[in-house]
Parts: C-alpha cells; structure tokens; sequence
C-alpha cells in the first residue's frame, strides 16, 4: 500500500450562521483505504463529506488529491475533481424518471461525453458488478431500498473515481437490506476502493475498516485502528459511545 495520501484534508471548518459545524476536522487516506467516520447524530460527519466533495464549501481548511491543492472557485477543476471523487448518499438521489441503467449511463454521457451505445455497456456492467443487471430496466419505485443504493453505487463507480465518499449508505434501508449494500462495499474494499465512510454498522467497522475515526461537536475527539477506538479507547467519551453503539447494531 502506498505511503503517500491519495487525499489530504486540512483543517476544514463549517459554520451555519452563528453554529460552527466543523471545528478543524483533518483526515488523510492512502490509496486502498477504508476509513470509518463514527460518533453521534449532529456531530458533523455528513458536512465534513459533503467538505470534501465541495458539495458544501467549507469556510477554511484545504484539499488536497494526489499532491495537488484544489481550488474550488475555479469552476473546471471542481468539475475534474468531483468526477475523481464519488458520493453515495443516505437516500440515493436517483433519477426516478430513469431506469436503473439510465441512471447509471446519465453521467458517462453528459459528462464524460460517451457514445450512448459505449455508456449503455459500461452502465450495465457497472450494474451487473452490484448484482443487479437483471434490474436494469426497472425505475426506482420498482426497486427495493438495497437495490436503489446499489444503482446509486454503480453510478459512482461508472465514473472510475479514485475515492469515493459513503455517508451512512444503510442508514435508511430496513435491516434485512442492509447485508446486501454492505456486500458491495466489502467487494470494493477487496478490490482496493479508497473509501471514507460515516456509518453506524460496527461489525463491518471493526473487520474492514483500516482507521475509525471518532466525531462528535465537530471535531475528531479519537482515532486509530478497530481494535484500538472498539475495545481498548483512551477517551472515556469513545468507550461510551462505542458501548452504546455495540449494543444497538451489534459486534457481528
């Protein structure tokens, strides 16, 4: 695994009016890693992926990919850099005029300008890496909440992104859907994905993750491996939480 950080972010603060949402978060990923975001609800998670994705601006703090400093008020490179950098949502933002595969092909034609036939086939192989090629013609209120994330993740990685960015991708799906997206995610770990995800499904934290990060009040409170932040944290504020959040969704 490489040494150098793929993405490197510094400082990042994010108030809304008088709230500072975001206290001078920073985080560094390696090419291959997962790194979990956990902590309470309100503690920041979501601003500080959306930061990242720019999708919300951050008032200070940089972003860095793969050595080069991103400057978002330049509109092109903001463009580049959100092709490289993929988002999943907790309720997938799918088109629900399109099928699950004009979902997928929707960006490879406007946006990496392919030929409608070529984005069709990449779309449908995207869609058959998630397990849904059988799906392909099927609209959003046809499918289930597992299959829309699915369609959601196939259409980030139509994109060849070189991180993606997971918030809470479970978090609205009902407990039995849930095995299925995080079957996904573990294939793309396997296949060497760099990922950042906030999430409550401590099991898959504890046997993927590379680093798990502790948030809360806006601002990383603990971070270090599973086995470190799950069962052995320094911060009383991380043990409780980590009890609490053990209980809730379980250590398997």
């Amino acid at each position: 695994m490489e040494t150098e950080p793929i993405l490197r972010v510094d400082g990042i603060r994010k108030s809304f009016g008088s709230k500072e949402i975001l206290k001078g978060v920073s985080l560094s990923i390696c090419k291959g890693e997962l790194k979990v975001l956990i902590g309470p609800s309100g503690g920041g998670k979501s601003t500080f992926l959306q930061c990242i994705n720019f999708l919300t601006i951050p008032d200070s703090g940089e972003i860095w990919l793969e050595g080069a400093k991103i400057n978002h008020a330049r509109k092109r490179e903001l463009y580049e850099y959100r092709q490289q950098v993929g988002m999943i949502f907790q309720d997938f933002n799918l088109f629900d005029h399109l099928t699950a595969v004009q979902n997928v092909q929707v960006g490879l034609i406007h946006v990496k300008g392919m030929h409608r036939k070529d984005a069709k086939e990449r779309a449908m192989a995207e869609l058959q890496r998630v397990g849904l090629n059988d799906f392909a013609g099927q609209y959003p209120a046809q499918l289930s909440g597992g299959q829309k994330q699915r369609v959601s993740i196939a259409r980030a990685l139509a994109m060849d992104p070189k991180v993606m960015l997971l918030d809470e991708p479970t978090s609205a799906l009902d407990p039995e859907l849930i095995g299925e997206v995080l079957a996904v995610i573990k294939d793309l770990v396997a296949n060497g994905m760099t990922m950042i995800m906030a999430t409550h499904q401590i099991g898959f934290s504890s046997a993927f993750a590379d680093e798990i990060i502790f948030m809360e009040h806006g601002q990383v409170v603990e971070r270090g491996v599973p086995a470190k932040i799950l069962s052995d944290a320094e911060c009383a504020r991380t043990r409780e939480f980590c009890a609490k959040i053990t209980e809730l969704y379980g250590d398997a």
